[in-house]
């Protein structure tokens, strides 16, 4: 299956469940949830790889708030399943995600609102932390 084929999959999938998806200029699918953007990276080579991405949650605006948010970021990832929360390498946002391997990829709708779930509470792990650090 193809990355333009694995993308109208996710688009059908998302807009039965009434969500309003599109594909980006990199044939990725986005799509909001709770005010939120996300997106549904696409792997041209690996069809079994499923990512689901929030890019940019959080603004990091020092040194401080960076360190803290290495901290925050390996604690989300290491107690939420799946799940992945990053500072992006220039160390002024946030990103998280989940990864994984869905055989074959029209498997995904039977995980996407677990994944959902798992990655809003790596989110929310994250930002707890950081809140109570940088009162």
């Amino acid at each position: 299956m193809g990355k333009k084929e694995r993308a109208k999959l996710y688009m059908d999938y998302l807009t039965a469940e009434g969500y309003r998806p599109y594909i980006d200029e990199d044939g990725d699918v986005v799509f909001k949830s709770e005010g939120l953007t996300y997106y549904i990276t696409i792997d041209a080579n690996d069809e079994e790889y499923f990512r689901l991405v929030l890019p940019n949650f959080w603004r990091i605006e020092s040194g401080e708030e960076l360190a803290a948010a290495l901290y925050a970021a390996n604690h989300a990832t290491m107690t939420t399943k799946v799940a992945k929360v990053y500072v992006r390498s220039d160390g002024k946002d946030t990103m998280a995600a989940i990864e994984m391997f869905v055989k074959p990829p029209e498997n995904f709708k039977f995980i996407f609102s677990r994944a959902m779930s798992a990655l809003k509470t790596a989110v929310n792990d994250f930002v707890s932390i950081m809140r109570e650090i940088t009162k």
